[in-house]
């Protein structure tokens, strides 16, 4: 099993000017630690259910440009990106580039969006749902289409591109992985035995029920789409407890792993500690087992 951080939060005690320096240690600390991924809230304001809205928060493409630099394995990427918050070409080229600069750790994550008061307060265009939907699809395939090398015009409802080149390509073949997150049974499952390469779930406290029906329909997705279920990696999303020990949270990932996870992304309630990183990474060893 795999494990991951995702930071949501920099609002450390020591102001402004103390982010990089404690983002360092959080960055370096999980890419010493054995962590599969870094991942980065995408949001120019502060999401956190934990915090409030005025509360500090760093642009993710800038940020993961930051990660790339101080480490050397973990890979890199947004949990999630709204797809209507950049025009496709430019987050595709953003990525691509996050890619070549670290070395082929970069990941596409990217979902529909759902913050409406963020929309409404810093003027970013979130359309209604179903063409949200429409404009995901079409950044999907435009991805795909782009790090193939194919240069020829693309034609879709809501984008037209004359000449997406993509050079330099993305390290990563056949190109960086794609994670879609949410749990829509409708589209975004069939979305994801379509075009990505994960999924990212919630942890929902009933016994794992809902993440069984999930997985179950997205195998029903890969069925009808002639995708091998086995090649799209099943991600959850949880919550590091406060005082939570590393074999406490190794137990909590066996139950998950029972239920057919295969990647937990762990959040914790404020920003992240070298203490909490800590237990994660020693629970690493542990999950290579699982």
């Amino acid at each position: 099993m795999r494990l991951s951080l995702n930071i949501t939060n920099y609002s450390w005690p020591d102001g402004s000017r103390g982010i990089a320096p404690r983002l360092a240690q959080i960055v370096r600390a999980a890419d010493e630690g054995g962590l599969d991924t870094v991942w980065v809230a995408d949001h120019l304001i502060q999401a956190d259910p934990t915090s409030t809205p005025g509360a500090e928060m760093l642009e993710a493409y800038t940020t993961l440009g930051f990660l790339a630099a101080l480490t050397e394995r973990v890979r890199i990427g947004t949990m999630v990106t709204g797809v209507t918050y950049r025009p496709p070409s430019m987050l595709i080229k953003a990525v691509t580039t996050l890619d070549v600069l670290s070395g082929g750790r970069a990941w596409l994550g990217i979902g529909a969006g759902y913050h409406e008061m963020e929309a409404r307060s810093m003027d970013l265009p979130l359309p209604p749902v179903a063409e949200r939907f429409e404009r995901l699809e079409e950044t999907l395939r435009l991805a795909i289409q782009m790090w193939s090398g194919d240069d020829s015009p693309f034609e879709g409802r809501h984008y037209r591109l004359a000449y997406p080149v993509n050079n330099p390509p993305a390290v990563r073949l056949p190109h960086p992985p794609i994670l879609l997150g949410g749990m829509g049974e409708t589209k975004t499952l069939r979305f994801v035995a379509r075009y990505a390469d994960a999924c990212n779930l919630f942890d929902i406290p009933d016994g794992g029920q809902t993440v069984r029906r999930k997985l179950d329909v997205l195998a029903r997705h890969c069925e009808e789409a002639g995708r091998p279920y086995g090649e799209i990696e099943k991600t959850l999303s949880t919550r590091l407890e406060s005082g939570e020990t590393s074999e406490a949270f190794v137990e909590r990932c066996a139950a998950l792993a029972a239920l057919g996870i295969e990647h937990v992304v762990v959040i914790t309630a404020g920003p992240w500690t070298e203490d909490a990183v800590a237990t994660l990474a020693a629970a690493v060893p542990a999950l290579d087992r699982i």
